[in-house]
């Protein structure tokens, strides 16, 4: 147990590391949106491989995180080639403070993030199943999120490409939910916890309910929906688009 933790800790602090000194070779502290994903699938590959648990549910949340982790680094990677230039929600948050907040504010913080929230792939590595039915649960849940997130992205790009579009984007799940990218991220690690933690017992479910209760907070409140907000509300028509559409918990949307 002690050898997955502290492994998984090094790797996490290993990653940020890289992903901060490449921030400050390309003077963008987005970057490390690409390491966010990418850092759950190291997180995966070492309960896999230094951990001892079940195999079969190791490999398969091995898998799951980098199906959805490579998925997601590679969508935010392609948006940043094709757009070079800092978030706004990263530029807003540290203002003039420089790369030291930076590396405070945001390596830190989220590779400490990366490592207590993989706590149920941690858990997964070193203990065996206890209900199975769980599992299942959790790859359903797994899959309404991945699928969230992918049609909710194809649906933004499709609007994006439209040369006749509204100038808010209403369409598809968008219209019952302003974040579906986020909404799907956090039943994907919902999904996730029931797989790794709940599913090995009730003491490690209770103990690592703070990881996806940590990535909904970050998605909403931290570094997600809640920071975005405060740019996109500037827009003309989104303020008339929030006021009918849930921010997260997807909901049919009012209409006037």
């Amino acid at each position: 147990m002690i050898l997955v933790l502290v492994v998984s800790f090094a790797v996490a602090a290993a990653a940020m590391t890289v992903t901060a000194l490449v921030a400050r070779r390309v003077g963008r502290v987005s970057v490390v949106d690409v390491t966010w994903g990418a850092g759950f699938i190291l997180m995966a590959l070492v309960a896999l491989l230094v951990g001892d648990g079940d195999l079969w549910r190791r490999w398969l949340l091995l898998v799951l995180v980098a199906l959805w982790g490579g998925r997601l680094a590679w969508h935010i990677l392609k948006r940043q080639l094709a757009h070079p230039a800092e978030d706004p929600r990263y530029a807003a948050m540290l203002g003039d403070g420089g790369f030291g907040l930076a590396v405070r504010k945001v390596f830190g913080v989220q590779g400490l993030a990366i490592w207590v929230i993989s706590a149920p792939l941690q858990v997964a590595g070193f203990s065996s199943v206890e209900y199975l039915p769980l599992v299942w649960v959790g790859v359903a849940l797994w899959l309404v999120g991945l699928v969230f997130e992918s049609v909710g992205d194809a649906q933004l790009a499709a609007y994006k490409a439209d040369p006749d579009r509204e100038p808010v984007m209403d369409r598809g799940l968008w219209g019952w939910t302003r974040h579906p990218n986020y909404f799907g991220d956090a039943c994907v690690w919902w999904g996730l916890w029931l797989i790794g933690a709940l599913a090995s017992g009730c003491l490690p479910g209770l103990l690592t309910v703070v990881a996806p209760l940590a990535m909904t907070y970050f998605l909403v409140f931290a570094t997600g929906a809640r920071l975005l907000e405060k740019t996109m509300m500037a827009r003309p028509g989104y303020p008339e688009y929030a006021a009918r559409t849930p921010m997260f918990f997807p909901l049919p949307p009012k209409r006037p």
